[in-house]
């Protein structure tokens, strides 16, 4: 009886260094990877670009380029406010071409000819509409400069990898060759 008693005991410790070798090995591995994948998160680029959606600058904030805020809301409040200027401009040539149509000639366009407001009018309704153009333009540039931002931040730019050019003789001819060199160290 002591004989199986003594059997079993000692196939039970075998049997439970194994598995807690198994373990430790185990846990080992997952650390290194986990370890890696911390370095580099792939959502950051759409967190950024969502952000920068929602209101234009928080992606560049979130990035950490405080400096780009400024540009971003002033290229886009120039584009708003020339939107709004020549829209103001618009309805007022429109408005007083209406009154003209009814007969008034008491408008501050009193000097312009009916022809010359009209072509005043669709001067300034293009650059109103080109202005809302470039306002959506500038708005995702916002969003797209936030995201590769982000993306470029994870960007790997370790000096283990390098390029350097170099100027070294050539052994038959002694003239200077010029080459480039890449290196990689593991």
């Amino acid at each position: 009886m002591n004989k199986f008693i003594f059997t079993i005991f000692i196939f039970l410790n075998i049997g439970t260094a194994t598995v807690f070798a198994q373990e430790k090995t185990t846990a080992v591995l997952v650390a290194k990877d986990t370890l890696k994948s911390n370095d580099i998160d792939p959502l950051t680029p759409a967190k950024a670009a969502f952000y920068s959606a929602i209101l234009p600058g928080l992606g560049q904030a979130y990035n950490k380029k405080y400096w780009k805020i400024p540009l971003v809301y002033g290229a886009l409040g120039t584009s708003i406010y020339f939107y709004i200027d020549n829209n103001r401009q618009y309805i007022q040539l429109r408005d007083a071409y209406k009154r003209r149509l009814e007969g008034y000639t008491d408008d501050k366009f009193a000097f312009l000819s009916d022809s010359r407001l009209i072509t005043a009018q669709r001067g300034y309704q293009r650059n109103r509409d080109l202005s809302a153009l470039l306002t959506v333009a500038l708005y995702a540039l916002n969003i797209i400069d936030a995201n590769v931002d982000a993306a470029l931040l994870q960007f790997n730019v370790d000096e283990n990898i390098s390029i350097r050019p170099t100027i070294y003789p050539n052994d038959v001819t002694f003239k200077t060759n010029v080459g480039l060199t890449l290196n990689y160290n593991f």
